[in-house]
């Protein structure tokens, strides 16, 4: 049921989206059996599925099919796939193969995350809807009460509405940034030039994606974040990472304080304060990096009688609002904002919506990835999580010096976490290194069927490949039986026997 596109990211204002006047049924009478606000990931699953079932389906939008994900996370990935491929040529000695400087056209750079786009885009056209039987609208949704709303031309009743209209960048509450240019992860990708000095404002994964990209590219790159880099993350992995980026260059400013930005002729000056006092840094561009908000605004909530927070609309785990005819998925309600979430959200959705089954969101099933390099995912809970949570914890880790094919690709930095009870139960995997967030999936099946790790250490992995890392640390479990008792007396009895 996953579409694997990324949620949408709907902006918080629409020209001429007003409410009708008191008294006035403005619109055209349209009814559906599901109404659904937002093409992103989340909404596109739900309308997708449900017109696959025979119900009638409207999609509302209004702004570009395919929501915040062609906007972001897809240009995201091809530019880092860009970086990638430059780093390769400077690094290429290591197999006796002359390194390089890249020559890197960056208009073309452009040129390529375009491409990608493009060819991403017509699997969430509104033609390609239209042709699965699901009406689409384009326009702003807002909520006339509990069972109707306006969008477009119409005025929309339905037995169940699905909120999926995601989330825009935070804009913090920085001295001078209303006077200053700045770029956020929605806007960066439309320059086609070198951008000589990108200050990234936020550590987190998006910032630190589109960080070491541009490095890559030939920028110089500093990031400023006010807590830790990474804060959500495994503190031991993250140290890991954080090294790799130091190294190539990477400056990461942590436990900061933004104070002031100005405009000083061409340049972008950012006041910062720290623990060695108040710094001036003088950039070529700002980007805006320091998380999200749902996306509210135009609805109307108050009239549908759904509940909201300062995250986002309150949803219970069955993804249903306050208002029992009213679901919401994805970034809206202020959970983990990734596609794959709303895209499980919209599996929930439908489960209860077309066949009233007792479908649930667990969160611990949730693998998450930050895409630098060295990679790193996790899924689960954290060592931290565990022992916070009153688990008796034992931890189980694996190198990546100890791979061969990581030797074979000079890829060796990084490692294995896995965390688990005395019996074996896996309670959470956290990986850096290469290839990590592909290396997570089989991790993240283990957890979301309840497998114990004697079944990823009873499968065969191929040789030599990155998988055999998690393979060798579920092994590791084994290591301590020997030291048990138990175990002792029933290997001595068995040599008895013959």
């Amino acid at each position: 049921m996953t579409v694997p596109r990324p949620a949408s990211a709907v902006s918080e204002s629409a020209p001429g989206a007003t409410a009708a006047p008191s008294g006035v049924l403005a619109g055209e009478p349209l009814a559906a059996d599901i109404c659904v606000i937002g093409a992103g990931s989340g909404g596109l699953a739900v309308a997708t599925m449900a017109a696959a079932f025979g119900r009638k389906v409207v999609l509302i939008e209004k702004q570009r099919m395919g929501g915040g994900g062609l906007g972001g996370s897809v240009p995201s990935k091809a530019l880092v796939a860009a970086g990638r491929r430059a780093q390769a040529m400077r690094t290429a000695d290591a197999f006796g193969i002359a390194a390089v400087e890249p020559q890197i056209d960056h208009r073309a750079v452009q040129g390529h995350v375009r491409r990608v786009v493009a060819a991403v885009a017509p699997n969430d056209s509104a033609e390609r809807l239209a042709g699965l039987g699901v009406q689409v609208v384009h326009g702003a949704a807002r909520f006339l009460d509990k069972r109707t709303l306006l969008a477009g031309d119409y005025r929309i009743t339905a037995r169940r509405f699905v909120i999926a209209t995601g989330s825009s960048p935070v804009l913090p509450d920085i001295p001078g940034l209303d006077a200053c240019p700045y770029l956020t992860s929605a806007t960066i990708f439309d320059i086609d030039r070198k951008i000589p000095h990108l200050v990234v404002v936020g550590g987190g994964p998006i910032g630190l994606e589109i960080a070491q990209a541009h490095l890559r590219l030939g920028s110089r790159v500093t990031v400023l974040e006010a807590g830790r880099a990474l804060g959500n993350d495994d503190p031991e992995a993250t140290a890991v990472l954080l090294k790799a980026l130091h190294a190539e260059g990477l400056d990461i400013r942590q436990n900061v304080r933004v104070e002031q930005v100005e405009r000083v002729g061409s340049t972008i000056r950012v006041h910062v304060t720290s623990e060695h006092g108040v710094v001036a840094i003088d950039g070529s561009h700002l980007l805006i990096a320091a998380g999200r908000t749902p996306n509210v605004s135009d609805l109307n909530l108050p009239a549908a009688g759904v509940r909201q927070t300062p995250e986002g609309i309150a949803v219970n785990r069955g993804q249903r609002t306050s208002n029992r005819r009213i679901y919401a998925i994805g970034d809206v309600t202020g959970g983990p904002r990734f596609s794959h979430v709303s895209g499980y959200q919209a599996e929930i959705v439908l489960r209860r919506a077309l066949f009233r089954l007792p479908a649930r969101f667990d969160p611990a099933i949730i693998p998450w990835v930050t895409f630098t390099d060295p990679e790193l995912a996790h899924v689960g809970l954290t060592e931290e999580q565990a022992r916070a949570g009153k688990h008796k914890v034992n931890v189980l880790r694996w190198p990546y010096t100890e791979c061969d094919r990581a030797h074979a690709e000079h890829q060796t930095t990084g490692h294995i976490k896995v965390v688990i009870t005395p019996k074996g139960r896996i309670l959470g995997t956290t990986i850096v290194g290469a290839a990590a967030s592909e290396l997570i999936q089989i991790w993240a099946l283990a957890i979301s069927r309840k497998l114990p790790i004697t079944a990823v250490a009873g499968y065969v992995a191929a040789h030599p490949t990155f998988g055999e890392i998690g393979k060798q640390a579920a092994l590791r479990y084994y290591a301590s039986l020997p030291a048990q008792g138990n175990v002792r007396k029933l290997i001595d009895f068995l040599a008895k026997l013959g």
